[in-house]
C-alpha cells in the first residue's frame, strides 16, 4: 500500500475540525478511513497495517490515537508503520507534546517531519499512549466542560467527579514497584494519575519525556481538611512540595485496591481493575514529530 491512511472518527472532538482534516487528507492523496461505530477505529487501523500501510494518521483526540496504536500492534506493525497525529479533539496534549500547532502543519509533519521512537504505556495487556488515571467515573467526562479540560486536563474530571458524588470513597492503594515489587506507597488516595506523554499540573516541565522509558506518577492523597468544591482546590492539591502528593518516576509499578474493582482511564477508554500491572515499553511507536518538540536528552 503506497497511500498513507487517515484513521478518523467523524463523531468525536471537534466535528468541524475533523471535517476539515478529511478534506485535507482528501486532497494530499491520502486514505480516508472513517469509522462508524465505536471502536471500529481500532480494526480499521489495524486491517490498514495488515494491508500493509507504512503511514497511518489518527484524527481525532486521544481516545481516537489510543484505538489507533492499539490496532497497528495487534497487527504487530509498530516498528513497520510510521504514525501521525491530526488533533481535532477537546484537549490534543498528545499531539502538543510532539510540537504540532494545528491542521495543516500536522499534515506536513506526517509527511516530512523528524522520526523519533516513543514510549508506550501499558496497563496489563491494554496499550496507552497518553495516561492512565485510576478513580476517575464516566460520569465525570461528560460533565467537563472544554475550557476546563483546556485548563486543568485530567484534574478537571477529578473535580468534576466530586461535584458529582460529594461523598467520594477514595480509593485503598497498596503500590509497588522495580523487579522486586518494592513497595513504594500504601493508604488511601483521592486519585492515581499515571503519565506516558502527559505532564501533571504543578510540574515544572511543560512536556513530557516520552522517551526515557520511565512513567509519570502522581498520587494525590486523601485530604480530609479541603474543600473540593471551593475555588483555587485543584491548585492547593497540585503545587510544588503540597503534602498531599506523591510523585514518582518508574518504568513500571504494581497496585491493588483493597476493595472492589475501580475504574481506570487509558486515555479515556474506562476499564474495571481490582489489581493492575502497569508498565512502559521503552520506544515502541514510531511517531512522526514536529520542530518545537523536545527529544529525550540521550539522543535516542
Amino acid at each position: 500500500m503506497e497511500k498513507p491512511v487517515l484513521i478518523r472518527n467523524p463523531n468525536g472532538g471537534d466535528r468541524r475540525k475533523s471535517g476539515k482534516a478529511r478534506d485535507i487528507a482528501r486532497r494530499r492523496g491520502y486514505d480516508v478511513r472513517d469509522s462508524t461505530a465505536r471502536g471500529e477505529t481500532l480494526t480499521l487501523a489495524e486491517s490498514a497495517a495488515r494491508d500493509g500501510a507504512s503511514v497511518i494518521a489518527a484524527c481525532g483526540g486521544d481516545g481516537t490515537l489510543n484505538e489507533v496504536v492499539r490496532g497497528v500492534d495487534a497487527a504487530g506493525a509498530l516498528d513497520d508503520v510510521r504514525l501521525g497525529a491530526i488533533p481535532t479533539g477537546t484537549g490534543n496534549d498528545f499531539a502538543d507534546n510532539l510540537g504540532i500547532r494545528g491542521l495543516t502543519h500536522a499534515f506536513d509533519v506526517v509527511e516530512s517531519g523528524e522520526e523519533r521512537r516513543l514510549d508506550l504505556g501499558m496497563a496489563d495487556d491494554r496499550p496507552f499512549v497518553n495516561s492512565c488515571v485510576g478513580g476517575l467515573t464516566a460520569e465525570a467526562s461528560a460533565h467537563t466542560t472544554p475550557e476546563r479540560k483546556r485548563r486543568l486536563g485530567v484534574i478537571a474530571y477529578v473535580l468534576s467527579t466530586l461535584h458529582e458524588a460529594r461523598e467520594f470513597d477514595g480509593l485503598r492503594l497498596d503500590i509497588r514497584a522495580g523487579p522486586r515489587d518494592d513497595p513504594i506507597w500504601s493508604g488511601e488516595a483521592e486519585m492515581l494519575l499515571i503519565g506516558n506523554a502527559r505532564r501533571f499540573p504543578g510540574e515544572r516541565e511543560r512536556r513530557a519525556n516520552v522517551e526515557d522509558g520511565l512513567l509519570n506518577v502522581v498520587i494525590i492523597e486523601r485530604a480530609p481538611s479541603l474543600d473540593y468544591l471551593s475555588a483555587g482546590a485543584a491548585e492547593v492539591l497540585l503545587r510544588r512540595g503540597s503534602t498531599y502528593l506523591t510523585r514518582l518516576k518508574v518504568p513500571r509499578l504494581h497496585l491493588k485496591h483493597d476493595g472492589d474493582p475501580v475504574q481506570f482511564s487509558l486515555d479515556g477508554e474506562m476499564v474495571q481493575r481490582a489489581e493492575m500491572d502497569v508498565r512502559c515499553r521503552p520506544n515502541a511507536m514510531r511517531f512522526a514529530v514536529g520542530e518545537r518538540y523536545v527529544p529525550n536528552r540521550s539522543g535516542r
